[in-house]
């Protein structure tokens, strides 16, 4: 009788795992029964892949996609899965490029699943444009291919497809593609670059309906706005000092260090308002660098200083003793984490004037793609707060 009853009430744990709002659903189960019989799954994700057609008349596009990221992962900062906060994590793939393999479709994966904002920021703005075929249905299957879903039922899973030829083109039926999409719980939303009804006669609509996908046209040449505000330039300052409490390791350090300062600039070169929202993006939990920051590799424990090498240390750590290096990091995290409270400080107020100043927001990919995740992720019991 008592494995019956320690059973049904393991069982009543993996039930409550299942959903966002289970945090309350296991207090009749002691917390090591949980973990050794039943580790907890891993925090829940916002996935998306990005397919762009980079085709001769997608520039505006890619345009967009790049002067409009950092409004997307803001956005996107403040989801929550009952008291959790999910990763993001982006894949990007540009389709319909002559410079492209013929036998692969016209397609290109620039990146797979990657919560490295600095390295999605870097292959956007090393995306160009040529001529070509685009294979709508051939692309969106190769992602469902090639890209790590994952099974957790609490992720959400979602393709965003733009461009502006039919879509029906190339050998793969997007309808088959869509099957395949159901069956792995991912949902297509599709955005027609040019008039909404040619997009609904040359079947993006139906693409999307589907996957119960939302489909979206949007003028691709529109240029972005950027609102400035008056507390840009404090921000901006705050900017230079968070990039100080970074302490590069290993082999990649100096390199990713010097990638960072790159996509500040590459944020900067459409508006000292866009680098602003770069900066708040790398104020949020969202942006994270374990593999080269020491500083974020201890405080999520992908590193022990204990066991690092001498080799693997920047210069200003090398000859130092262990609890040297932990108190130097220690003073690094504590710093960071008061100019990030600054710069969110600073943004609360800029989001206030900001929304006084705009009418409505016509930047088309951003809303478009914001819209469509924030009705969607309902259906996962995601909210944005």
């Amino acid at each position: 009788m008592k494995t019956q009853i320690k059973t049904l009430l393991l069982c009543t744990a993996l039930i409550g795992f299942m959903s966002c709002n289970a945090n309350n659903k296991t207090q009749d189960i002691t917390q090591n029964e949980i973990a050794t019989l039943h580790p907890e799954p891993s925090k829940q994700c916002i996935k998306v892949a990005l397919l762009l057609d980079t085709s001769n008349s997608m520039d505006g596009l890619i345009d967009q996609a790049k002067a409009q990221l950092w409004d997307i992962v803001n956005e996107l900062s403040y989801a929550k899965c009952g008291n959790q906060k999910p990763n993001l994590q982006i894949a990007l793939y540009e389709y319909g490029n002559d410079n492209l393999s013929s036998r692969e479709g016209y397609i290109r994966q620039v990146l797979a699943f990657s919560d490295d904002l600095d390295d999605i920021s870097k292959e956007l703005f090393s995306l160009t444009t040529n001529g070509g075929e685009e294979y709508c249905g051939q692309v969106i299957q190769t992602s469902l291919n090639q890209l790590d879903w994952g099974k957790n039922p609490d992720d959400l899973k979602l393709i965003f497809i733009a461009g502006n030829e039919p879509f029906t083109q190339g050998k793969t039926n997007y309808k088959d593609a869509s099957t395949n999409a159901n069956e792995k719980d991912v949902t297509i939303n599709t955005i027609f670059c040019g008039d909404y009804n040619q997009g609904v006669s040359t079947y993006w609509r139906d693409g999307a309906r589907l996957t119960n996908g939302d489909y979206m046209a949007i003028n691709q040449n529109r240029a972005t706005v950027h609102i400035a505000s008056p507390y840009d330039d404090e921000i901006l300052i705050l900017n230079k000092k968070l990039n100080k409490t970074y302490v590069a390791y290993g082999q990649k350090g100096r390199e990713k260090m010097e990638m960072q300062a790159e996509q500040d600039m590459n944020a900067g070169t459409y508006s000292k308002a866009n680098a602003v929202k770069r900066t708040v993006s790398k104020s949020s939990h969202l942006y994270k660098n374990t593999t080269w920051d020491l500083v974020d590799a201890v405080a999520l424990e992908e590193v022990v200083i204990e066991d690092i090498k001498e080799e693997a240390l920047p210069s200003e750590l090398k000859g130092k003793t262990k609890e040297e290096i932990k108190n130097y990091v220690a003073e690094k995290s504590k710093e960071r984490e008061a100019i990030q409270k600054q710069i969110n400080e600073l943004n609360a107020k800029r989001k206030e004037y900001v929304l006084k100043q705009q009418k409505e927001n016509n930047n088309g990919l951003e809303n478009a793609m914001i819209k469509a995740i924030k009705e969607q992720a309902k259906n996962k019991k995601y909210s944005f707060q």
